[in-house]
């Protein structure tokens, strides 16, 4: 079963793996970075999809904190 909230926000994830014919979901195609798996929980790492908005959001502040 797809645990369809964010362990980050607690908001829905959007993840559509394995719901689709092909299986496959926005979150295939895009790249994490290793670091924002700090911020969820040890629990639920691996088990519960981060969502586009955190992903977007984490992607920001690493842009902020690298150009001071």
């Amino acid at each position: 079963m797809i645990n369809k909230y964010c362990p980050i926000c607690g908001e829905e994830n959007e993840c559509m793996t394995g719901a689709g014919e092909h299986g496959n979901c926005w979150c295939d195609i895009e790249e994490f970075p290793n670091e924002i798996f700090e911020l969820v929980p040890v629990e639920s790492r691996r088990k519960h999809c981060i969502c586009k908005k955190c992903l977007n959001k984490y992607r920001e502040e690493q842009k902020i904190t690298k150009n001071r």
